[in-house]
């Protein structure tokens, strides 16, 4: 931590404290505040460590308080193309043409390995999130 630099660690706590979150109001609040740092793009050091004791608390309160669906195959594969405002084309390199984008959408192809290992390094997650855990 160096100090005298904007945004360090101390600064950052004294802006908005974590704390445990107990409720939908607090979990927005801290939403707001990661999703100002992930926009910032690259972080600090001091900035990062602070991004995830906020992801930690938001982690627990969701443990906590809701039920997040497990979705794989398609569905994951819609839920991130929406997450990331993308568009067919933008997978084209991945599936080679529009149409098997949207047959795989629509359920009339079936995603491959190839396509899932693909899919993982393009948005930076493993593969078997595309699988359905048991």
């Amino acid at each position: 931590m160096t100090l005298g630099t904007p945004n360090t660690y101390i600064e950052l706590l004294t802006n908005f404290p974590p704390r445990p979150i107990t409720a939908e109001s607090e979990l927005l609040a801290t939403q707001k505040v990661i999703d100002s740092l992930i926009d910032k793009g690259e972080l600090t050091p001091d900035e990062q460590d602070y991004l995830n004791v906020l992801g930690t608390l938001v982690y627990e309160y969701e443990e906590r308080h809701k039920l997040i669906p497990d979705i794989h195959g398609v569905e994951l594969l819609k839920v991130l193309i929406d997450e990331f405002s993308l568009r067919q084309k933008d997978l084209v390199s991945i599936f080679q043409t529009e149409s098997i984008v949207s047959e795989i959408l629509s359920g009339q192809r079936n995603l491959t390995v190839n396509h899932i290992q693909q899919l993982a390094n393009f948005f930076h997650i493993s593969p078997a999130t595309f699988f359905e855990s048991k």
